[in-house]
């Protein structure tokens, strides 16, 4: 497994055409390797999220199974010419060591950027719709309710810390949402993502499950940004 970074260059027009769409972004991370053909449809699974930190400062996250090459997209929304001074314009690391150190009970900081929704049957007799999760208290209360089969527990506020009237008692908080709009497959109706990002930390409780989680991501909407986290190490 690999963990790839790569920032990309705010003023590029190529890097407004990548980031307005999910669709587009994720059409230019799979191109990034070249053993997965556009046609086959039992492929590994590629996780990808893009954090956007400042005005000028977007990071793209990937976990994959292969290694990528991200020329095309230093070329397009990158940083041309440093990269041919040597360096490859991405920085990616082997991921199994640290997959495989995970413990139980160890502590992490953690962000991710999920697609929290849930089923709404307006009506009797109608099919339910999925819908998205819209209130920050809504989005941590799903997030909450993953967390015991994803090998990992959200760590408590101390007491003297905590204002139970917004029910904030975890060291979780949502650090953006975004409305992702966009057509899919040149159809006329468009497709509306709701990402969340979450900040804060946890505690392994199963190494195994957290490890799935990890690789294979959480909730919907993996294809277009959602369901990747990642760990850092708690202070």
């Amino acid at each position: 497994m690999y963990l790839t970074r790569f920032r990309l260059n705010a003023a590029r027009p190529g890097t407004r055409r990548l980031v307005s769409s999910p669709q587009v972004l994720h059409a230019a991370v799979m191109s990034s390797f070249p053993d997965l053909l556009p046609s086959t449809t039992d492929q590994p699974r590629v996780l990808w999220r893009l954090d956007r930190n400042a005005a000028a400062e977007l990071q793209l996250y990937v976990v994959s199974a292969g290694r990528p090459d991200l020329t095309h997209l230093v070329e397009q929304a990158g940083w041309p010419a440093a990269a041919a001074s040597g360096a490859p314009g991405w920085q990616t690391y082997g991921y199994g060591s640290f997959l495989d150190k995970l413990d139980k009970g160890s502590t992490w900081n953690f962000r991710l950027t999920a697609n929290p929704v849930h089923s709404v049957r307006v009506r009797d007799g109608q099919p339910a719709k999925r819908t998205a999760h819209v209130t920050a208290g809504h989005q941590i209360s799903w997030l909450l309710d993953r967390q015991e089969a994803g090998g990992f527990h959200i760590q408590e506020k101390p007491v003297e810390r905590r204002h139970t009237e917004h029910g904030d008692a975890h060291q979780v908080l949502v650090r953006d949402q975004r409305s992702l709009e966009f057509r899919k497959g040149g159809g006329k109706q468009p497709v509306t993502i709701k990402a969340v990002t979450y900040d804060g930390r946890l505690e392994v409780t199963d190494a195994d499950a957290l490890r799935r989680i990890l690789t294979q991501g959480l909730g919907k909407a993996k294809a277009y940004g959602c369901g990747l986290m990642t760990l850092a190490p708690a202070q």
